[in-house]
């Protein structure tokens, strides 16, 4: 194997090339977006690949959008916005985050509320937003004050514009908006005609055609422990998204019990299932995402019944004692390596 590194001032790419009988070289890149990295590996002949600093020009401009539209972080982006607003008539949204928002409205009614953009206040009460980490459990009758100000139903989308019930409602998309920005790069390399690409923004993924060996790309899913990295299960996905969800390193303890970084909108508390990870392969990473946060709140039983009923691909890891349970639905088993 050989490898051409590019040292260019900023930018974090590199060029590495196998298997000579294909002349198939990867093309990586890596940075920084939605508070985790990003890393991006296009496959082509070595006379075929783009300008890293161009292209991770395009890709850090794209994402500086997303940013723009949906994140919390930014004051003045549009989400930051609609949540400050206070006005009677509707606001009027970009057609990237009504995509966004109108997929994540479905999924909260077909989920029964276990999807819910509007969680985002008892996200923040329990220390997992942007106000940082709390120490101790939030006083109950601010729990319920707070669980009063949450609610998709309170939200309503007519065409591009979006109104609330409640003046203080509060959307957080942090659940589907990083998926979003997976599929918008993956479309970007796509429209420049490349077509064999692995797309990563913090463990969210979009695949498609195959790696540098010519071989289809296979992704690991990691075991569940919060102390070690290792490998629970290899995955090829083929053309499609993938995302996970997982509780076991973003969470607090105390007085010997564990709150989870994952809430439940319909009680206001962190979820109380043994679910400690769940992997969902869609044809999008927006909506692998999303559905990955639903099915960790509606617990195992619930989440495998509407996986085999909706014919989707999902890989739940639960634990019982000391003991990691898997639970794998009809459609995964075909991505399963053997």
């Amino acid at each position: 194997m050989k490898y051409y590194w590019l040292a260019l001032l900023g930018l974090a790419f590199f060029v590495s090339g196998c298997s000579e009988q294909n002349d198939l070289y990867t093309l990586q890149i890596e940075g920084r977006t939605m508070g985790t990295y990003y890393q991006i590996k296009l496959v082509e002949p070595q006379a075929k690949l783009p300008d890293g600093e161009a292209l991770q020009s395009d890709i850090d401009h794209l994402l500086r959008q997303v940013n723009q539209e949906m994140s919390t972080y930014i004051p003045d982006s549009e989400l930051s916005r609609f949540n400050q607003y206070r006005e009677a008539q509707a606001f009027k949204l970009s057609p990237h985050l009504k995509q966004v928002i109108e997929a994540a409205l479905q999924l909260s009614e077909d989920s029964q509320g276990a999807f819910d953009i509007t969680v985002g206040p008892l996200v923040n009460l329990w220390g997992f937003g942007p106000d940082g980490r709390v120490e101790k459990r939030p006083d109950q009758q601010l729990l319920e004050a707070t669980r009063a100000k949450v609610g998709y139903h309170n939200l309503h989308l007519q065409g591009d514009e979006l109104s609330k019930d409640i003046p203080e409602l509060y959307i957080d998309l942090s659940a589907i908006a990083k998926g979003h920005g997976v599929d918008r790069v993956a479309a970007l390399l796509e429209q420049q005609g490349f077509a064999n690409y692995m797309v990563d923004i913090g463990g969210e993924l979009r695949l498609k055609g195959h790696n540098d060996n010519a071989s289809a790309w296979r992704i690991a899913v990691e075991k569940p422990l919060a102390q070690q990295r290792a490998v629970q299960k290899i995955i090829t996905p083929g053309d499609r998204g993938i995302a996970t969800s997982g509780d076991y390193r973003n969470y607090f303890e105390q007085d010997g019990i564990r709150y989870s970084h994952t809430i439940d909108a319909s009680t206001g508390m962190p979820i109380a299932n043994h679910i400690v990870s769940v992997t969902v392969i869609t044809d999008t990473s927006m909506m692998a995402d999303a559905y990955a946060t639903a099915f960790t709140v509606m617990g195992v039983e619930a989440a495998m019944a509407f996986a085999e009923k909706q014919q989707l691909a999902v890989y739940i890891i639960e634990k019982q004692g000391e003991q990691f349970v898997e639970h794998i639905s009809a459609a995964f088993e075909p991505f399963v390596a053997q």
